[in-house]
């Protein structure tokens, strides 16, 4: 079990789940604190400065209005996260916010990634964003209750829709389906970023299996599915830390600059 969390890391991505509709009750002190404290030590493993800070919408801000244009019902408390807008950094930021989301689901707290659907410009000012750094993405974070907005209906609930993992799964090219029993110890470890949210759940991962290592690609390379690969990189890396599956991200420029129909992102490569 990771010593992140109080529960498996496995367990808590597959009970995770988009929620749009929260309780309007506060956070207790005790829960506020022990979000802070994570999201304060958090860390990604491209070492890249991502800042992401819990902020209350309450009479202390109530100059600002943090707006999600009716999407999402009762939130009063939102991890928004912010970072230098690169190619990594972007991948890092989706890393660290997956950690500090899975971190409230062991604290059977509701989250959902929003993208597009809030006021940036109010959240920009509430992190005191500088020129250098961009807010791609926020998330509300409360008790999951009441009824949902129509806006949030409208949304659906395809959260736990995933392709097949011979879908995004590939053995030594991308013609051949990764099986169960080529996958070997990395089968959970892809299950689990297969089970990863995307933008719109089109899960743009693609992953190439060769020899005992892992290239993760892109199936298309905008700003969101960057955030996107960073997620299921977390999760990929959270499952075969706690399977104690060792090996490390590295990109490899052989095959960066190869052709291919998807684009390379990164290599997990196996240490023996």
């Amino acid at each position: 079990m990771s010593n992140m969390f109080n529960r498996p890391v496995d367990e808590l991505i597959k009970i995770r789940n988009s929620v749009r509709n929260y309780d309007n009750s506060p956070l207790s002190e005790e829960i506020i604190n022990k979000i802070e404290n994570f999201i304060s030590k958090v860390e990604n493993t491209f070492n890249q400065k991502i800042r992401i800070k819990l902020i209350r919408k309450d009479n202390s801000n109530k100059e600002l209005k943090l707006g999600t244009y009716g999407v999402i019902k009762g939130a009063n408390y939102f991890l928004t996260a912010v970072c230098e807008k690169d190619d990594l950094s972007l991948i890092a930021l989706g890393y660290a916010l997956e950690k500090a989301i899975l971190y409230c689901t062991s604290l059977e707290l509701g989250t959902v990634w929003l993208g597009g659907t809030f006021n940036k410009g109010e959240f920009a000012k509430a992190m005191s964003l500088n020129e250098k750094e961009i807010l791609p993405i926020v998330s509300p974070v409360g008790y999951e209750g009441g009824k949902k907005s129509l806006i949030a209906t409208l949304f659906g609930d395809n959260s736990k829709k995933r392709k097949d993992f011979s879908e995004i799964c590939f053995y030594k090219n991308f013609n051949t389906p990764l099986t169960n029993s080529n996958a070997g110890k990395y089968f959970e470890p892809l299950e689990m970023l297969r089970f990863a949210p995307s933008a719109i759940n089109k899960q743009p991962w693609r992953i190439l299996k060769y020899d005992d290592n892992i290239h993760f690609y892109l199936s298309s390379a905008k700003e969101l599915n960057k955030i996107d690969i960073g997620i299921g990189l977390c999760h990929f890396h959270l499952s075969a830390m706690d399977k104690n599956i060792s090996g490390e991200f590295t990109s490899l420029s052989s095959i960066k600059d190869q052709d291919s129909k998807f684009t390379y992102v990164i290599s997990w490569i196996n240490s023996k």
